[in-house]
Order: structure tokens, then C-alpha cells, then sequence
């Protein structure tokens, strides 16, 4: 048999298949009894047979390493991660809850404050805020929503209880990575998608499609929408063009497009064509050399001033990150509370600002227990994970954290669940994290499970591919 499951150990965190040693959660009951039928060869094949589609199919990322940018294949674990339907329905309730809450934050944020006169978000976390824009104030976006994309980053502690550990509202990648990783599973376990009522997420591109024509400003006709990337050096490329392909738009750079009388227009072989929409896949501070960064080479001269002028539509908008800043992520709960009278569904990490001088003096006596990050670093960087940081490293975080307060936050180690993965011949568990995405438009969608990230790296906490680590398949079960 290729799965024992009595050896398999996962007595030291929540595990996302098995209640405990040799006992498999009722949801992972079909998946993992369909395993212990695998044979050894078995299951070796289907692992070449994962790894040549991946090659097939060109998966890759992009690393940046010693000035070089490497191309490497994209790390995916065969074993999929199962959720229960019931599950993932309040789930869904507490990210549509979320994104909701938070365009209603930055419409306010832009507009009266009433937030902030209202004393439920502090003043100074708005104005030392790197992400808020000023020329986005009296902005009103159509339908009022600012994040038509979203992806918040969930993990569950030991205790299975599940937690929002990020938002990300700007440029939210990684959603062709969860396509592809269905594509390729369908591969290896058909079988068990002829057996198995697991909820399909390959209509992702025409929801996406959907919520991006709904914003064009130009109802009735048919919109003209693209996709615009930083380039082919960007690490997130493959997907720019992956999605770009899968909706039957044009992946354009920012010299594909120039702004007159502040209306957008593709520059083709035919002659200009007027733009409606634009998906950015580029920060707010490279996309218009005229609004923000004059030194910019990636964005379009202008463009913020379409959009001010109601003749384009970007997704996400402008100014978006003033609601996925780390320091303010703290107050999301109240945020919610303040808005929408409810109660937050999912319950956000404790998290200690170093802006107020008990809790950063808590933080600092206890580092080797902490997580701190920088507010304004992603991807696994700007952060010390205390249980495996150095003496060195702490003392580091140490001077920047009472160097520059504002731009650290602290929170307690979880210890994120773990799922199986195989590894050679034989399963370990590795920790998880899970991104679903949800799109914003005239509605809300989401589609089933999301992006299931794994840490690799034995031990380590950190699920990032920069940083080692890949991801697997999650399934949604219908019944």
C-alpha cells in the first residue's frame, strides 16, 4: 500500500485530512481511502505525470536572484486539500462580509472620513499611510467599489479555528496558479472527479470577464477591456498572460496605450481603439508618471485623469492599498462593525502595533514568540519569524521596530495547519495557508476554495514561492 495512514504523523498541528493519527476527517474519508489503494508505481507515475504536465504546459514563476531573473517550474503537491461544503459556506459569508466592509472603508476613507471623526480608526494610521493616495479624494467609483479583486490570505490555528491573516486589495496574484493546479490534478486523479461531487473553479475567467465588463463606462456597448502588465521581467507574468488569454483580452504595457482628452486608447495595426476597462496588474506608485512616480517607465502619462474623468474604469482602483496596509488591518473587525452592524464572521490574528508603547514594549520582551512585518513588504519579506529567527536577526528587527514604529506590526506564531504532501515515495505534512479570490463588481463571487500554498521547507512557516514555497489543489465537496 503506498498510504499508511497509522504512520503518517500529525499529533503537533490542525490537520487539514486527518482529525487525528489514522482517523480521517468524513470530507477526506473518499480521497484518502481511494489512496490506500494506490500502489507504489502507481503512484510514481502520476507523479511524472503531474510534473511533465506542469512542463507541458509552461507553469512557471519568476525569481529574482543576484540582479537575474530565473524562470523555474511551478512546485505543486499532488495530495489535494479537502474542505467541507458546510465549511466553506460561512467561509464565503465571512469574505464577502470582509470585502464589502472594507470598499465601504475606502469610499469613506476618500470621501467624509466619518471613520475617522468618529474616532473608530485612528487619524495617524491614515496619515502615515503609504498607500493613500490624495488624488483619489472625491473619487466615486461605479457601484462604489473601489477592490474588484481580492484575495485575503486565511490560516487555521491548532484548534481548527480559521483566521483572516492579510488582506490583498491592490494586485492580488496567484489565481492561475489555482486553475492550472486543477488542470493538472484532472490529470492525475480523473477517476476521482467521475466519483467525487468536488465544486468546480474553472469558470474563474468568465466570472472575471463578467465583473470587469459590468464597470465599463460605457453601458450598452460592447466594452473594450485589457490587461495591463509591467512586462515580461515581472514575476507574476506568466499569469498576467495566462488570465489575459483565458478572458479573450489584450495583455498590454503601458507603451501600448496613450491618454487623449483624457480618454484611454490601444494603439493596433488598425489604427487607436478606445479602452473601457483596464484589469492593472501594476502599483498605484509606477502607473501614471503624471499622478505619482515621474521616473516610471511601466505606466501610461495621463491616465489617472481618465479615470478621475469617468472615461475609463480600473480594476482594482486606484488607491486601494490605503485598505490592505498591515497596521490597519487590526481595526478591520471594528471596520466591519462600524459599516455593515455585524459582527466579523472570521476572526482576525491578534496583532500588536508598535505605535503604542505598551504593546510595542510587549513585543520587544517577547520577539522569540512574535511574527513582525513590515507594513509595507509582501511575499515573505520585511518579516522575522521569532521561534526561527537568529539572536542577530532580532536584535535587528529590534532597532528598526524603535527606529520607525509605524512601520511594524507584531502578531503571536501560528502555527498554521498542515496538510500531507508526498515527498519521493513516502507523505509528510507540511504547514498551509489558503487565498481564495473574490471578485467585486456589481456582485460578489467566489469561487470554490482558492489557492491552497504550501510551505515546503520542513518546518517552516513561510508558503511564498519566492521563498520556497508551492502549492496544491483545493476541493470543495458539494455534499
Amino acid at each position: 500500500m503506498a498510504f499508511e495512514w497509522s504512520q503518517y504523523r500529525c499529533q503537533d498541528a490542525y490537520d487539514e485530512l486527518f482529525a487525528q493519527p489514522g482517523v480521517p476527517r468524513p470530507a477526506a474519508l473518499q480521497l484518502l481511502s481511494y489512496l490506500q489503494g494506490i500502489s507504489p508505481k502507481d503512484l510514481a507515475d502520476r507523479r511524472l505525470a503531474a510534473d511533465l504536465a506542469i512542463k507541458v504546459m509552461g507553469i512557471t514563476f519568476t525569481v529574482y536572484s543576484e540582479g537575474k531573473t530565473l524562470d523555474r517550474a511551478w512546485p505543486f503537491d499532488m495530495i489535494p486539500r479537502v474542505i467541507a461544503r458546510k465549511e466553506w459556506e460561512r467561509t464565503e459569508r465571512g469574505l464577502k462580509q470582509r470585502v464589502n466592509a472594507l470598499n465601504h472603508f475606502i469610499q469613506d476613507i476618500y470621501g467624509d472620513q466619518k471613520i475617522i471623526k468618529d474616532k473608530v480608526v485612528p487619524a495617524e494610521v491614515l496619515v502615515d499611510s503609504v498607500n493613500f493616495r490624495s488624488q483619489c479624494v472625491g473619487v466615486q467609483p461605479k457601484f462604489g467599489v473601489w477592490a474588484h479583486i481580492c484575495g485575503s490570505d486565511l490560516v487555521r490555528d491548532n484548534d481548527g479555528t480559521l483566521y483572516v491573516l492579510e488582506d490583498n486589495l491592490r494586485v492580488p496574484s496567484g489565481v492561475s496558479y489555482m486553475l492550472e493546479n486543477r488542470m493538472v490534478i484532472k490529470r492525475v486523479w480523473p477517476e476521482l472527479f467521475e466519483t467525487s461531487n468536488i465544486l468546480p473553479v474553472d469558470d474563474y475567467p468568465a466570472q472575471l470577464y463578467d465583473t470587469l465588463a459590468a464597470l465599463s463606462p460605457r453601458p450598452g456597448d460592447q466594452p473594450k477591456m485589457v490587461l495591463l502588465t509591467p512586462g515580461i521581467y515581472n514575476s507574476a507574468y506568466f499569469e498576467h498572460a495566462y488570465l489575459a488569454q483565458q478572458m479573450g483580452i489584450e495583455l498590454v504595457e503601458g507603451r501600448d496605450l496613450l491618454v487623449h482628452d483624457n480618454v484611454v486608447y490601444m494603439r493596433t495595426t488598425a489604427g487607436l481603439k478606445r479602452v473601457d476597462v483596464i484589469y492593472r496588474r501594476v502599483d498605484d506608485d509606477f502607473i501614471d508618471p503624471l499622478a505619482f512616480r515621474p521616473d516610471s517607465m511601466l505606466g501610461v502619462a495621463g491616465l489617472f485623469n481618465a479615470y478621475r474623468a469617468g472615461n475609463v474604469t480600473l480594476a482594482n482602483a486606484f488607491g486601494t492599498g490605503v485598505a490592505d496596509d498591515k497596521a490597519l488591518y487590526a481595526y478591520v473587525p471594528a471596520i466591519i462593525k462600524y459599516y455593515l452592524g455585524e459582527d466579523a464572521v472570521l476572526k482576525n490574528v491578534e496583532t500588536y502595533l508598535m505605535t503604542r508603547p505598551k504593546e510595542r514594549q510587549h513585543v520587544l520582551a517577547n520577539l522569540d514568540k512574535m511574527v513582525v512585518k513590515a507594513v509595507g513588504e509582501s511575499g515573505g519579506y520585511g518579516m522575522l519569524i521569532g521561534p526561527q529567527s537568529t539572536a542577530d536577526q532580532r536584535e535587528e528587527f529590534a532597532r528598526k521596530i524603535v527606529a520607525d514604529p509605524r512601520n511594524y506590526i507584531a502578531q503571536p506564531t501560528i502555527s498554521f495547519s498542515r496538510a500531507p504532501c508526498l515527498f519521493d515515495d513516502k507523505f509528510e505534512p507540511r504547514h498551509v495557508d489558503l487565498r481564495p479570490y473574490v471578485l467585486y463588481g456589481d456582485k460578489v463571487s467566489i469561487v470554490p476554495g482558492g489557492l491552497t500554498r504550501v510551505a515546503l521547507k520542513k518546518g517552516s512557516l513561510v508558503v511564498n514561492s519566492s521563498q520556497g514555497g508551492g502549492s496544491k489543489d483545493t476541493w470543495v465537496l458539494g455534499q
